[in-house]
């Protein structure tokens, strides 16, 4: 049995029915943990294709894990699939593109597993926008038994998979006191200062930090007339850092920092996390590599697959600290246009998109049919990861 090409074919069978799902996603955007169309069309094709389906998970309504299990041992496989869209742009990202990758991977891997032996399990994980739901589903060890965990995600072109950027998302509200601005302004405590003097603080932190550190923010609440001094204001950060470890020191200071401003302008401060913190991720290169040679065996030039980058941070990175994973980066446009853009996504709606949606699929499955069917490639992908968690 030529397992690689039954998937091949197994996929191929299936491709208007993946197609039509990942268009009716895209046309269909929600915003994250409101993908109720995305998750009920996606577990519906699941259960047609035979796998078992539960939902939700971990009280997270549009989350699922869907499950085929053959009769003989084996590893497991996750596919993870996101389908989540952004506010105000819709499907910007690709991510109707990314379920379906998944999707259609897990569908193609099916048709050999019983011959293999293993699981295949597609992890429906919403929210990767905002409040990703791999972080809790990590946490709750539901990677821990699986021996690789896979995705691809929609770009302009081919890409190894690379790092990202751990993440902490910090909300500070000031409350002080209203007062007439003009009139009575020493009967005031100014909360907008506080949030300037915040500003002011973390823009000379700056100044002590590692490059690869990054601090950005917004004013998203500074008050209401000219004329009056603000009884409060609030302001949003995103902190990243390269690492888990450097970034909590570094989350640390900036909190410091808006509670120094608090102490100056005599405000009080409330400090909360409007978004989930998310891991960096952690390449497994052997996993990696793998995926490599089956993108050139697709018809893919090696010339044309760069070295991975940082693309930010993504909730993938806490599953990968869990188990070995992937997160390379599948060329579905022939323009370049950046992500998070009307450009880049109107044209993942397009015909070529289709076709690099079918490629990322059918190459993640050769992933882990490899993996599956060779044991020492296995080992290899353990070792690293163990090797890696050792030196955390």
């Amino acid at each position: 049995m030529d397992f690689k090409q039954t998937i091949q074919q197994t996929i191929e069978q299936h491709a208007p029915r993946f197609k039509n799902i990942s268009l009716y996603i895209g046309a269909n955007p929600e915003l994250g943990n409101e993908e109720f169309l995305a998750a009920a069309r996606l577990k519906e094709e699941l259960v047609f294709h035979g796998f078992e389906v539960q939902a939700p998970v971990l009280g997270i309504e549009t989350a699922f894990i869907a499950t085929y299990k053959a009769a003989k041992p084996g590893p497991v496989v996750a596919f993870l699939a996101e389908y989540d869209a952004l506010k105000g742009l819709g499907h910007a990202c690709g991510h109707h593109l990314i379920c379906m990758m998944s999707t259609g991977a897990a569908v193609g891997l099916k048709s050999i597993i019983d011959e293999t032996g293993g699981e295949v399990r597609v992890y429906g994980t919403p929210a990767e926008e905002t409040r990703g739901a791999k972080v809790p589903m990590a946490a709750a060890g539901l990677f821990d038994d699986c021996d690789i965990a896979l995705m691809t995600h929609p770009y302009d072109r081919y890409e190894k998979s690379g790092k990202s950027l751990a993440i902490d998302a910090v909300q500070f509200e000031f409350f002080g006191q209203s007062a007439h601005a003009a009139a009575s302004p020493h009967e005031g405590i100014n909360a907008l200062d506080a949030v300037i003097q915040t500003f002011n603080g973390i823009n000379a932190f700056r100044q002590q930090v590692k490059s690869t550190v990054r601090i950005h923010g917004i004013i998203n609440q500074g008050g209401q007339a000219a004329n009056i001094i603000p009884d409060y204001a609030s302001a949003q950060f995103y902190v990243r850092a390269a690492t888990r470890q450097e970034l909590n020191p570094l989350t640390r200071r900036v909190i410091q920092i808006a509670e120094g401003a608090a102490l100056q302008t005599g405000c009080r401060l409330e400090t909360s996390n409007y978004e989930t913190s998310y891991d960096e991720m952690v390449t497994n290169r052997v996993l990696s590599d793998a995926f490599t040679a089956n993108l050139v065996q697709a018809g893919i030039s090696q010339e044309d697959i760069t070295e991975g980058e940082d693309h930010g941070s993504m909730d993938i990175g806490n599953v990968s600290l869990h188990c070995p994973a992937i997160h390379p980066y599948i060329q579905v446009i022939d323009e370049k246009h950046a992500l998070h853009t009307p450009e880049f996504r109107d044209l993942t709606m397009q015909d070529r998109a289709m076709e690099g949606m079918l490629l990322a699929a059918r190459t993640l499955a050769w992933t882990a049919c490899d993996v599956i069917t060779n044991p020492e490639l296995l080992a290899r992908i353990k070792k690293e990861f163990a090797l890696l968690n050792n030196e955390r």
